[in-house]
């Protein structure tokens, strides 16, 4: 197997059938954005579990809310749920952005596995974009 210029192509299912260099260029600008997207999300799961690790009780805060809490009234949640329910909620989370990741991953894998040089540099190149546009994002906030 090698690379090879070619504006012919079939990627990732049947009916994504490139025949002309008009469709070729449009199929490397898709893959191009799906690069930019994989990045994205790599930085946004990043961003999204150092804010979930910060807002997150330590031990010593919560035994504090625990006596806190210990004189409200008794209608409410027990203590001890509130975090473990927002642990939860926020893991789901961070494990649907995790396989959004991993099935936009292996669309790019089974692009650039065409062997079709224009695409396998549109991979690349969106990637490099998809990097310099979301790792700014990574220091803010």
């Amino acid at each position: 197997m090698h690379f090879f210029f070619s504006d012919t192509v079939v990627l990732l299912f049947d009916f994504w059938n490139v025949h002309s260099p008009a469709g070729m260029a449009l199929s490397v600008l898709v893959i191009l954005l799906l690069s930019v997207l994989y990045e994205s999300i790599k930085f946004g799961k990043a961003k999204l579990l150092h804010q979930s690790l910060v807002s997150m009780p330590t031990s010593t805060s919560q035994q504090h809310e625990e006596s806190d809490q210990g004189s409200s009234s008794s209608s409410e949640l027990p203590p001890v749920s509130r975090p473990r329910l927002r642990w939860f909620l926020s893991h789901f989370g961070q494990s649907l952005i995790h396989i959004a990741q991993v099935v936009i991953g292996y669309f790019i894998m089974l692009a650039v596995m065409s062997y079709n040089t224009w695409i396998f540099l549109g991979v690349v190149l969106g990637s490099a974009v998809g990097y310099y546009l979301a790792y700014p994002l990574l220091s803010i906030g």
